[in-house]
């Protein structure tokens, strides 16, 4: 945060200087930083909010590996995606979070449903072009 402070606002930190979003880096870096001071263990949980980030993208591996199998990966995919949008309207809020950032957060959610939805398309098309393939002993028009 100190390095995009500067390249945003140059040598004048102080919020109150500026508008906008140069004025919401810099308060946040500026919270960032008194909370760091006071309570360098805040850090710990950004550190397993990484980690938990890197699990969550481990289990799509699955999905890759088996697409019919592990579908379900994606559709639970496709609702954590749309529940980003409640997510960040009902907490942003609470929290104090402008309303453009909480557009940014909100974005996140939208721009994953494209490639989740043309994953659970083509898993479709597998589906129905090749039963034999995917289900060995079971027809997709036999009901089993």
């Amino acid at each position: 945060m100190n390095w995009i402070s500067g390249v945003i606002a140059g040598e004048s930190k102080d919020p109150a200087m500026h508008e906008g979003f140069v004025k919401w880096i810099l308060t946040v870096r500026e919270g960032l930083e008194a909370t760091y001071d006071q309570f360098p263990f805040i850090a710990y949980g950004t550190d397993w909010l990484a980690f938990a980030h890197l699990m969550i993208a481990l289990f799509f591996i699955l999905p890759w590996r088996d697409p019919v199998r592990y579908v379900g990966v994606l559709h639970i995919g496709v609702v954590m995606s749309l529940l980003v949008i409640p997510l960040a309207h009902i907490c942003g809020p609470i929290r104090g979070i402008p309303f453009w950032w909480r557009m940014i957060d909100c974005s996140f959610g939208i721009f994953c449903l494209p490639p989740l939805l043309f994953a659970l398309w083509k898993i479709r098309l597998l589906e129905k072009e090749n039963p034999d393939f995917l289900y060995p002993g079971k027809r997709a028009d036999d009901g089993s």
